[in-house]
């Protein structure tokens, strides 16, 4: 009876309680990280494929294509990735509700056996014989602080059960949101699946169709590869001359830096020289042949900002406006389904929208603007690095001008015959050495 009369007690003041909704901290992270991949992913979706079929739209709607199916995978990645995450808290989750529950059930054990004894030894009078029957006034006053603290730790121990409770409760439907996020990013993942399968399914199309035509496939392959050797040719030849007039710059500073240190030495001696001393002084300090640099050297100013280019690896921004897709990776790499086809990039090539802007991905200095097949290049320098931006309709910057970070720098060509492909080709340098532009973007 008494059992259950305390349970009963404790579940009504459990309802006092006010409920508070508490969010998973873990859970918003995970969506705030997942969200911009997510937002690419549908945009990615409207950017636009060639619907022709002659073999060079064809090439550029499988690269499109190609570029989708690999967001869609990233994503995938993704939501594995936070998957393994929200396993791994449900875990932590479920030890620190066991524990509570266990320590829970003990402190009502606990207070069950001090309500028992109170309610043995309930009355007035068997508590005043209790301490009125000492010895002495000293065991009467300990007998009576006794009584009035077990009252307090009686109500204590109450007060505790019902934090614990909550504590317990708060756990659980903690325990539950997690759970409900796992659920919803399951049914994500194998929404993801499905449109990745639908995709490759029509990759799978579009590649045998594009085998079929294989005379024609090498033709348009070749003039592609004659169009990129006469633009990296003349990227080249520009980079080589900024890398040249800048080591001329760079020297002409070393020289003035170096006359005015011989300057304030030869001054600093005759101040404390004789007419002898300081002929001496003269002939030490005299003019050393200056010795021709076989390599680049940088300005002071061009050392800053080389440095300051190297800590920003990773955190660039893309080089286009808008959402986009990489259609073509750096490097040498053959194209999956494709007989004999092998593609050689000397950066990246980015699909956007069109009216898509070409953008500054760091502070720098126009080393030359040049137009190629009616298109305009874009060279700027980064102290010692080099961003390259090609395929663009027009430019509003000229060599010699002074850019910021996010700048745009001109307009990325549209191509009207190709539902309005809009493609920029991106190059990054290091003085004549070829990066790859990826590992310094931020995606």
């Amino acid at each position: 009876m008494m059992k259950r009369f305390f349970v009963l007690w404790i579940c009504c003041l459990c309802l006092l309680i006010p409920v508070s909704a508490q969010s998973n901290k873990l859970i918003k992270e995970l969506e705030g990280k997942r969200g911009a991949l997510q937002k690419q992913i549908a945009d990615n979706e409207s950017l636009l494929r060639s619907t022709k079929k002659d073999v060079g739209s064809q090439l550029n709607g499988l690269a499109t294509l190609t570029g989708q199916i690999e967001e869609r995978k990233r994503y995938i990645l993704a939501i594995n990735k936070d998957m393994d995450a929200i396993e791994q808290e449900l875990a932590v989750l479920e030890r620190q509700l066991n524990a509570l529950q266990r320590d829970l059930k003990e402190k009502k054990n606990k207070y069950e056996a001090s309500v028992q004894y109170l309610y043995k030894n309930k009355s007035i009078e068997e508590k005043l014989m209790f301490v009125f029957s000492a010895k002495n006034l000293g065991q009467t006053y300990r007998r009576m602080r006794y009584v009035r603290e077990y009252a307090t730790y009686q109500r204590l121990q109450g007060e505790e059960i019902l934090k614990k409770q909550e504590q317990v409760r708060k756990k659980r439907a903690e325990r539950q949101q997690v759970r409900a996020a796992k659920e919803g990013l399951l049914k994500e993942r194998e929404g993801e699946k499905t449109k990745l399968e639908d995709q490759e399914k029509e990759k799978r199309v579009l590649l045998t169709d594009l085998q079929k035509k294989q005379k024609g496939l090498q033709n348009e392959l070749n003039k592609k590869k004659r169009e990129a050797n006469q633009l990296n040719a003349r990227i080249d030849r520009l980079i080589a001359e900024e890398i040249e007039r800048a080591r001329k710059l760079a020297e002409a500073e070393a020289r003035r830096e170096a006359e005015a240190r011989r300057e304030a030495e030869a001054k600093r001696k005759t101040d404390k020289t004789d007419k002898t001393e300081r002929k001496t002084a003269t002939e030490t300090v005299a003019p050393e042949k200056s010795k021709p640099l076989d390599t680049y050297t940088m300005s002071k100013a061009d050392r800053t900002l080389s440095g300051n280019f190297i800590a920003n690896r990773g955190k660039l921004p893309m080089p286009i406006s808008g959402s986009y897709i990489i259609t073509s990776r750096y490097g040498q790499y053959a194209v999956e389904g494709l007989r004999n086809v092998k593609l050689d990039n000397k950066g990246i090539d980015i699909q956007g929208k069109p009216g898509a802007q070409a953008r500054a991905i760091f502070d720098g200095k126009v080393a030359a603007v040049f137009q190629l097949n009616g298109l305009f290049n874009v060279l700027i320098r980064h102290g010692n690095y080099i961003s390259v931006y090609c395929n663009l309709s027009s430019a509003s910057v000229k060599a010699g001008d002074t850019v910021s970070t996010k700048q745009s720098i001109g307009q990325v060509f549209s191509d009207g015959t190709d539902n309005g492909r809009t493609v920029l080709h991106f190059q990054l340098r290091k003085e004549k050495e070829k990066l790859n532009p990826e590992p310094w973007l931020n995606r």
